[in-house]
């Protein structure tokens, strides 16, 4: 049987890399004691600061969100002007 996905707020994800900065214990011990994995108590570290402030790779990768949605919007879009053009074009004949 497939393992439900848990879903963890943001507040967990910058306390426990905060937690992992000021340790002395590896990641991976700390990972493991928290019940998650240490990849992705990594990508959490590239993702915010021992603050909790959100990193460079954070932004560029919420930027790249956007921008992805924003391409597929635009797609969308030129689809439904092709067919339009193409309507218009097969009344004018």
């Amino acid at each position: 049987m497939s393992e439900m996905r848990r879903r963890l707020d943001e507040e967990f994800k910058k306390n426990t890399v905060r937690l992992s900065d000021a340790s002395n214990k590896p990641v991976a011990e700390i990972a493991h004691d928290l019940d998650i994995s240490d990849a992705i108590l990594y990508q959490w570290r590239r993702k915010y600061t021992a603050q909790g402030d959100k990193t460079r790779y954070a932004t560029l990768e919420d930027e790249d969100k956007a921008f992805k949605l924003q391409n597929a919007e635009l797609k969308i879009e030129c689809d439904m002007l092709k067919k339009a053009s193409a309507y218009f074009a097969s009344l004018h004949k």
